[in-house]
């Protein structure tokens, strides 16, 4: 009877160690399937491209130069004053003949400063035909041809002068033109509202032709 006692008892023995070791390596297996699931976690990578931590905006640079400067504008013509203009009063008018061209004479204009007075002359006059014994207009006024030129200054008895091309009207279709007997030219000064006449007589169109039957440069 003590033999199977003591073999119950070290049967029990056994078996609690059994469990024991069992139950050890249970742990084990636990913690390691734990520890592998750990690995997996943080053994991933963000996608390509993002940032996993935030990071501190980055300042623009500085530059220690000085600051660039404005683009430098264009150059104009200086302007004359109302005081200094060369009026209608103290100017005369002449012409002398010129070059022709393709059925155009050019003739020059002359302003002479006929006053007390240094004044100044820029920019394009106002020219057309005159006709009968009331001046009235006759066709369209000389057509402007380049650009504005610099101030001209007359002194009393010094003269500036402009070209006035001419065209032979008697080319234009006389349906188109209705050629006019001309008395002579209407001419007003640069920045000036009163005008002058200049004797010349010829023909001009008395409806606006397919071409300019009058043109006129800057002052010079």
């Amino acid at each position: 009877m003590r033999w199977v006692t003591d073999k119950r008892v070290i049967g029990g023995r056994a078996r609690r160690a059994a469990a024991l070791v069992g139950g050890l390596v249970l742990v084990t297996a636990l913690g390691g399937c734990g520890d592998r699931g750990q690995a997996v976690q943080t053994g991933q990578s963000a996608a390509p491209g993002a940032s996993t931590t935030a990071s501190e905006p980055t300042a623009a640079p500085t530059s220690s130069g000085p600051a660039p400067s404005a683009p430098d504008q264009p150059s104009q013509e200086p302007e004359t004053s109302a005081a200094e203009d060369c009026k209608s009063g103290e100017l005369k008018l002449s012409i002398r003949d010129g070059d022709a061209a393709a059925g155009t004479v050019y003739r020059k204009l002359v302003f002479t400063n006929t006053g007390t007075r240094t004044c100044v002359i820029q920019g394009f006059p106002g020219v057309s035909y005159v006709a009968g014994d009331d001046g009235h207009q006759v066709g369209p006024a000389a057509y402007r041809v380049g650009t504005k030129g610099a101030p001209v200054s007359l002194a009393p008895g010094v003269s500036a002068s402009t070209d006035v091309g001419f065209v032979n009207v008697q080319n234009y279709d006389p349906a188109q033109c209705e050629p006019t007997a001309v008395r002579g030219l209407r001419v007003y000064p640069p920045h000036d509202t009163a005008s002058l006449f200049l004797d010349l007589p010829g023909t001009g169109c008395a409806t606006s032709p397919p071409g300019n039957q009058l043109t006129v440069k800057t002052v010079v």
